[in-house]
């Protein structure tokens, strides 16, 4: 088991180099601040992000890369300045940890869009350490970078919504999309399509699933629900669908054209991509006719992912998981990067981490 000086505080697993295997590593959390909270992990989501950069994907990873963003668990312990939380409160860690604080979009509580905004892990913090992520025992973060997770939502399932399930969430509330009655399209079924199928229905719009794959069309229309699924490679398909659909939240990464997509559009229809696919190609008819809106998005501010969290519970809105132990966690993230799951892996932390 690898450290750094042989007196750490925290235990987690990380990557020491782009093979990307995952290894147990003791690292040391900073000492908690007066405004800071100390979380004991509990569950942690993989996200696509874990494997970026864990195999070095962006040519910037700062092993040894602890990944993790998606960080649920237990207060146990806070500073003296903590307003929000008490020990033993359930909450989470989403995909970052600090921001400047002062800039119009801090104010506004959509730090995300901060220029200083620092991710949760394989980013440098304000003290000049790499941040490392939720594949460990805790972690310490100010408080206004922790969510309150409902009472009556399962913490597993909670991990989730705190990327990809805000990734979806954000676009979906900006573009006005909870509007009952409304048609939404939506590209790709894996972690944050199958998110957006569900926040689709929860807002009671009628739902149709585009995928590549025939074997997704089961699964979209019994297993999540949707009123309607397209093979986006039959031209026929395709075609009987134009013009009939306000929104479309585009989640794939893989490239794929996308003027057949803009030409389902309603007149002022919106087009939300989340997906990080190597171009973005249409003719600017697709999007000019129709008076239509071409929209990216990232993930949300710690405003929106609260209301996300209370929304969820309240709507019974669960993402669908595996949970898996922590030293199935390098096997994860390669079924991930093929797709091999459904819908998100969800370490088991706290009964897996200390097991050998």
């Amino acid at each position: 088991m690898s450290s750094e000086n042989g007196n750490e505080n925290c235990l987690g697993w990380a990557a020491r180099d782009a093979s990307g295997i995952l290894s147990p590593f003791k690292f040391n959390r900073r000492p908690i601040g007066n405004d800071d909270v100390s979380v004991e992990i509990t569950h942690c989501g993989i996200c696509y992000a874990d494997y970026i950069w864990t195999r070095n994907k962006h040519g910037d990873s700062k092993y040894p890369v602890v990944p993790g963003h998606e960080i649920v668990g237990l207060v146990k312990e806070i500073g003296s300045d903590v307003q929000v939380f008490k020990v033993g409160d359930r909450v989470g860690v989403g995909t970052y940890v600090n921001s400047c604080r002062k800039c119009s979009f801090c104010e506004d509580m959509d730090e995300i869009n901060c220029e200083k905004s620092t991710f949760t892990f394989n980013a440098i913090d304000e003290d000049g350490t790499v941040t490392k992520g939720g594949y460990s025992s805790h972690i310490v973060v100010h408080e206004r970078y922790c969510y309150k997770i409902p009472d009556d939502y399962p913490l597993e399932v909670a991990a989730p919504l705190l990327c990809a399930g805000i990734t979806v969430y954000s676009p979906m509330m900006r573009h006005k999309m909870n509007q009952p009655g409304k048609s939404l399209g939506v590209v790709g079924l894996g972690g944050l399509g199958h998110m957006a199928v569900k926040f689709g229905k929860a807002f009671g719009l009628k739902v149709t699933v585009f995928s590549t794959s025939i074997s997704k069309k089961e699964e979209a229309l019994t297993d999540l629900g949707a009123d309607n699924f397209v093979l986006s490679s039959d031209h026929n398909q395709m075609k009987a669908l134009v013009k009939t659909l306000d929104f479309i939240v585009d989640t794939a990464s893989g490239d794929h054209p996308f003027d057949p997509y803009m030409s389902l559009l309603k007149n002022n229809g919106v087009y939300a991509l989340v997906g990080f696919p190597s171009e973005v190609k249409f003719s600017p008819a697709s999007l000019n006719i129709g008076k239509k809106t071409f929209s990216g998005s990232i993930t949300g501010g710690t405003k929106e992912t609260q209301e996300m969290l209370y929304f969820c519970a309240a709507n019974k809105v669960y993402p669908k998981i595996e949970l898996v132990p922590i030293q199935y966690a390098t096997e994860a993230i390669e079924r991930l990067e093929k797709r091999d799951v459904k819908y998100r892996f969800v370490i088991d932390v706290r009964n897996s981490l200390n097991q050998h």
